[in-house]
Formats: C-alpha cells, sequence, structure tokens
C-alpha cells in the first residue's frame, strides 16, 4: 500500500529541481505529483522507501511534517 508523502515548496524552480531529483533516484515520474496553486510536492511510495523522500525534500529546501 503506497502512502502519501508531501512538501510544501516556495517556487516553481524549487518543485521541478526537487522532482528532477527524486526521478533521478529512480522514483517513476508517475508517483510525482506538483499543485502549483497550493504549492505542494506529494510522491506516492511504500512506507519503507519514505526516508529517502524525506532526504532530497531537505536537500532542496521543501518543507515536510
Amino acid at each position: 500500500m503506497a502512502n502519501a508523502i508531501n512538501g510544501k515548496f516556495k517556487n516553481m524552480d524549487q518543485a521541478r529541481n526537487t522532482r528532477e531529483d527524486l526521478i533521478g533516484s529512480e522514483i517513476p515520474q508517475d508517483l510525482i505529483y506538483i499543485d502549483e496553486q497550493e504549492q505542494t510536492i506529494r510522491v506516492m511510495l511504500p512506507p519503507g522507501e519514505a526516508r529517502e523522500v524525506y532526504e532530497i525534500f531537505e536537500r532542496h529546501g521543501i518543507t515536510h511534517e
């Protein structure tokens, strides 16, 4: 079962760079969603793979809970 990992970004460049880094880490693009209006990036992954996403979020300054 997949979990949603959500983060908030400040601008679209930050979101795009984060997305490229996630894809470079072999996360399929169809599991990454960017909502420009809400300034949210969401990644759907199994719970065991969440750590890597959080590390990428932190590297790019994406805030998350």
